[in-house]
């Protein structure tokens, strides 16, 4: 197996170790970039999600990015290298919604919803199911809520680590904000499927 299709099959972690092994050196950077490839796409979904808008996300992400290299010979595995990242991403959208008026997007980008190995049928309503649950998250949860749903549910983080990454206080942790979120979400669904039915 050559060494590039081993850097694609190997963990976050096993990546960052073999970057800080030789951080000036052609084994380290070639770490790094298969790093930086693998996350990349990743991080500009996060913070699309979070920022609502095409531009500012690409801005984010690739500031993200180059503050994950300069962190990165520091960076000590505790937890997910997944969660380190998101950390970063979310402080950073954090900086740049606070800048900004915070306008709602009702529209939803369809190339993040159509998947692409479904039909046109199943695709539509695959995109007009998770655009309702997106409105509605939007309509009915906060920035924190809508984004420890969206770790559990889209990007399968543990309750552990939306606890850290997201620094929820309380016995509960992530666990109970998950729940309100869930439930909040639940009641805007079932209104709006009721609200749907009425209408002739």
């Amino acid at each position: 197996m050559s060494k590039g299709a081993e850097r694609e099959e190997a963990t976050d972690e096993s990546l960052v170790a073999e970057f800080q092994r030789d951080p000036d050196g052609a084994s380290g950077s070639a770490a790094l970039t298969a790093l930086v490839q693998r996350w990349s796409g990743r991080v500009y979904l996060w913070a699309y999600r979070i920022v609502r808008e095409r531009e500012q996300a690409l801005d984010v992400s690739q500031d993200c990015l180059v503050r994950m290299m300069q962190a990165l010979p520091r960076y000590d595995a505790h937890g997910r290298f997944s969660a380190w990242l998101f950390t970063i991403v979310h402080n950073r959208c954090r900086s740049a919604v606070r800048r900004r008026s915070w306008n709602r997007d009702p529209e939803i980008d369809a190339d993040l919803l159509i998947a692409g190995s479904a039909g046109p049928e199943e695709s539509y309503e695959s995109a007009e199911t998770r655009r309702r649950v997106y409105a509605a998250m939007e309509a009915t949860l906060d920035m924190r809520e809508r984004t420890a749903l969206w770790l559990r549910a889209g990007e399968g983080m543990s309750v552990e680590d939306i606890t850290r990454v997201l620094q929820v206080d309380g016995a509960s942790g992530a666990r109970g904000l998950l729940q309100t979120a869930r439930r909040k979400l639940r009641a805007a669904l079932e209104a709006a499927e009721h609200n749907d039915e009425g209408r002739p």
